[in-house]
């Protein structure tokens, strides 16, 4: 009987133990930040008359924000509206906390302002949604407007 319950209390011990550890082992194994990049805001009407020109095609944006600290290079990522117009990142990197606009008229890009260089509105007034999906195809974020509500939510100026 004193064997059985040597062996018991041994055991117990030892699970015990070994559920203890196994969290401090985790945490000093801790996962390194994951890179999440979102569409912090669209302006997808752009400001006054809507005659094409450049200036009034780069007032229609759409805003991606790096929410972490560390540099994410989009090279290969895509934003797309409902129709498949498409932008894709070219050699761009988005420094921890960063901003970036994406304007849909011409321009010279900076490290905060990129251009896709359209010369017809990409974002619907009414009724689309702006689709973030990284250099594999898979899906990042979306916003949404007017009828339509997907992943993300109603972000906009």
């Amino acid at each position: 009987m004193t064997a059985r319950r040597l062996s018991a209390a041994a055991l117990a011990a030892a699970a015990i133990v070994g559920a203890v550890a196994l969290p401090a082992s985790a945490a000093d194994h801790a996962r390194p930040e994951r890179a999440r990049v979102e569409i912090s805001a669209v302006q997808y009407d752009s400001p006054g008359r809507d005659d094409r020109s450049r200036r009034s095609l780069n007032k229609e944006w759409v805003e991606l924000t790096n929410t972490t600290r560390h540099t994410v290079n989009l090279d290969g990522w895509t934003l797309t509206d409902e129709d498949g117009d498409t932008y894709t990142f070219d050699d761009y990197r988005l420094e921890g906390r960063a901003t970036v606009r994406i304007h849909t008229g011409e321009g010279r890009d900076t490290d905060s302002d990129l251009y896709m260089d359209r010369r017809n509105y990409v974002w619907d007034n009414y009724s689309d949604t702006a689709t973030l999906r990284n250099g594999y195809d898979r899906f990042i974020d979306d916003a949404s407007w007017g009828g339509h509500r997907h992943h993300g939510s109603d972000r906009h100026h």
